[in-house]
């Protein structure tokens, strides 16, 4: 959709059942030698009638979205050089306003900051990064974690209640 918003740079692959929408105020750019995995989903803009154009998201060479990934990108999404992102991870670069209780929370509209990931960095699978967040060069993301703060460069973050991880990630 909205295809004359999307750049591709050379080598770029979108898997099967992959869902690219171009419809933001920046477009969707993708570098050279860039893969989007089978059913992930690429939303700038809501189409369920909330909100205003989405930002639009910037991929740079070499990176890679597993399969099932959602791409939120309503506020700018910049995702690096020789980033790994596994399976059925999501970033969600906006969040709800909800401040006024007598006023419906959709009436209320949507704030964003954007996310950002740095180059070489490597996000596990089911790992889901919300608005406001930027992770450090040369980072892994453990699988399943949640990611609300920024993460400074080369730094390893996982769950620590999950022990398999904290084991496998020593």
């Amino acid at each position: 959709m909205n295809k004359k918003r999307i750049f591709c740079g050379k080598n770029v692959k979108f898997e099967d059942y992959s869902e690219i929408h171009g419809l933001s105020r920046y477009g969707l750019r993708f570098g050279n030698n860039v893969t989007i995995g089978r059913f992930t989903s690429i939303r700038p803009s809501s189409y369920y009638g909330v909100g205003n154009i989405g930002y639009g998201l910037e991929m740079g060479d070499n990176s890679s979205i597993g399969p099932y990934g959602y791409v939120g990108c309503s506020g700018r999404i910049s995702i690096g050089k020789n980033v790994m992102i596994g399976p059925r991870v999501s970033f969600f670069a906006e969040n709800h306003n909800f401040d006024e209780s007598e006023v419906s929370i959709k009436s209320q509209g949507v704030n964003n900051k954007g996310i950002t990931v740095e180059d070489n960095c490597w996000i596990g699978s089911g790992v889901i990064i919300l608005d406001g967040v930027t992770i450090g060069s040369g980072s892994v993301i453990g699988a399943g974690t949640l990611v609300t703060k920024d993460i400074p460069k080369n730094s390893v973050v996982y769950d620590k209640r999950d022990k398999a991880t904290k084991n496998r990630l020593r």
